[in-house]
């Protein structure tokens, strides 16, 4: 029993003797590459983000949906607004995209731990940008709605299908269910911040966590 022992001991100590030892150049490296990875996936994503919602205007009844701002009288504004969004978020993908050239330089620990700590700074910003302005939007349309004295002419189609309404019934239905679906849009797109852009911030604050072990 005590010859097998012996001898399970000796194969461990050569197990272990084989496993490759990483020398702090190795891992340092290591971290850097899978920052760069998670930087470089952040600005595909924000992007996409921005990209792909711009086909919606070329569905068949996105025209009858922008018409809705001129009956409300409010097509001047949103046209404002829509501006400072684009130039907001051209701005933040800007930023990503200076994270990602600063990342993808290898460095020393403190430098890289400097640059994630900036990167996930300007993604909190972008998520906490991206729901204000989206709950800016959908207020300022129900305030339009409040405000409208002509609510049927605003939106005809609904006008006619809710006949029996009165406008001010018609026009507490319409703030009533914006605001829903607003608060769920929100609930939703929240979520889908958390569970993309969290789980990218996550891996950003692991590798974080690693370099400073490195540096004690």
């Amino acid at each position: 029993m005590t010859d097998e022992l012996e001898l399970l001991k000796k194969d461990w100590q050569k197990k272990e003797f084989d496993i490759p030892k990483l020398s702090y150049e190795d891992i340092h490296k290591m971290i850097w590459k899978k920052s760069s990875s998670v930087v470089k996936w952040i600005l595909i994503i924000s992007i996409l983000e921005f990209v792909l919602p711009q086909f919606l205007y070329f569905l068949p009844g996105m025209e009858d949906s922008m018409q809705v701002y001129k009956n409300l009288g409010v097509s001047r504004y949103f046209l404002g607004l829509s501006i400072s969004y684009y130039a907001v978020v051209f701005y933040f993908i800007y930023q990503f995209y200076l994270r990602f050239k600063e990342i993808s330089v290898l460095d020393n620990s403190k430098n890289l731990m400097r640059k994630i700590i900036k990167t996930r700074r300007t993604v909190k910003y972008y998520v906490i940008f991206s729901l204000a302005i989206s709950t800016l939007f959908f207020f300022a349309i129900i305030m339009a709605i409040y405000l409208n004295n002509d609510i049927t002419h605003a939106f005809p189609e609904i006008g006619n299908r809710l006949k029996d309404f009165s406008p001010d019934k018609l026009k507490v239905t319409l703030m009533i269910s914006l605001g829903i679906f607003g608060l769920v849009f929100i609930a939703g797109l929240s979520l889908f911040y958390f569970l993309l852009y969290g789980l990218l911030l996550g891996k950003l604050k692991k590798n974080y966590t690693e370099l400073s072990r490195l540096e004690i």
